[in-house]
């Protein structure tokens, strides 16, 4: 683990470039991708729950510190949720499944660094926008990737998928080589609904009303079969009008906005009221 940089400001403590893959093997992308950036509440008076984020970028693009990954995890920041932005190696420079593996190892950093950071480990979360709320969902679906970087599913507390793909990822079908990619839909192992199970953490699926064609159509039918075929009641679906497939980000955590207050809700449930 490396930190090379700690930055300041009264309501946030960011420190950037933590890697979370000590070994190189050779690719450069792993000393540029595989790396965290953390942005914590300066001021806690108790530990605070952290969030691993994976961003956007189809797979094959995006960075975890762009403008509007900065400006999501900073909201959260200041409402007392600490955030770990995580990098991870892309397509085509690799294929499914490296990126969950990386996604994976930098869930395993991140809870080893929750206590020393003043986030309780007891309550780390993981999502991701697009591709990266994809990465989320594979990782909650199908436990193999994160049961090989030494993190058991009961250490985290729940998932926060927001806008991605619960059949097998259109970048994963062009690695196959599937012609036309973006329009064929499949599922198979690559698929968060391949993997239906009835034994998850909690599950938080957001999307606009707005969203790519079929993507809250095939989420809410992934919610329909966790529900109904795996009898798992851990998932809940929330649609927010008025929202496309980069505004659910860019405008969640605004006042009033209905994601932000799902996201906090979870992360930061209202404490049960006493027996009267």
């Amino acid at each position: 683990m490396l930190v090379s940089g700690f930055a300041a400001s009264p309501e946030i403590v960011e420190k950037p470039d933590v890697t979370y893959r000590a070994e190189s093997n050779g690719d450069p992308a792993i000393s540029e991708r595989c790396r965290l950036d953390f942005y914590l509440p300066a001021h806690s008076p108790s530990p605070f729950p952290l969030l691993v984020w994976f961003h956007g970028g189809g797979l094959e693009g995006g960075a975890r510190n762009s403008e509007e990954q900065q400006s999501f995890a900073r909201r959260l920041a200041r409402q007392g949720i600490g955030v770990a932005m995580a990098g991870y190696r892309l397509s085509p420079g690799v294929k499914f499944p490296v990126y969950l593996e990386d996604a994976a190892q930098s869930v395993r950093e991140a809870l080893q660094q929750a206590a020393a950071l003043g986030a309780d480990p007891a309550k780390v979360y993981v999502g991701g926008h697009s591709a990266g709320g994809y990465l989320a969902a594979m990782l909650v679906m199908d436990p193999q990737y994160l049961q090989a970087a030494g993190v058991p599913m009961d250490r985290l507390a729940g998932f926060i998928p927001m806008s991605g793909q619960a059949m097998t990822h259109f970048t994963v079908r062009k690695e196959r080589g599937v012609a036309d990619s973006k329009s064929l839909v499949a599922a198979d192992e690559a698929a968060p609904i391949f993997h239906l199970r009835r034994e998850t953490p909690p599950i938080l699926l957001i999307l606009g009303d707005r969203d790519w064609p079929a993507r809250l159509e095939e989420n809410a039918y992934f919610a329909a079969a966790l529900r109904q075929v795996a009898k798992n009641e851990q998932v809940k679906l929330v649609v927010v009008p008025d929202r496309n497939h980069q505004t659910i980000l860019t405008r969640c955590l605004e006042p009033g906005d209905p994601a932000g207050a799902a996201i906090l809700e979870m992360l930061q449930p209202a404490p049960a009221s006493p027996d009267r």
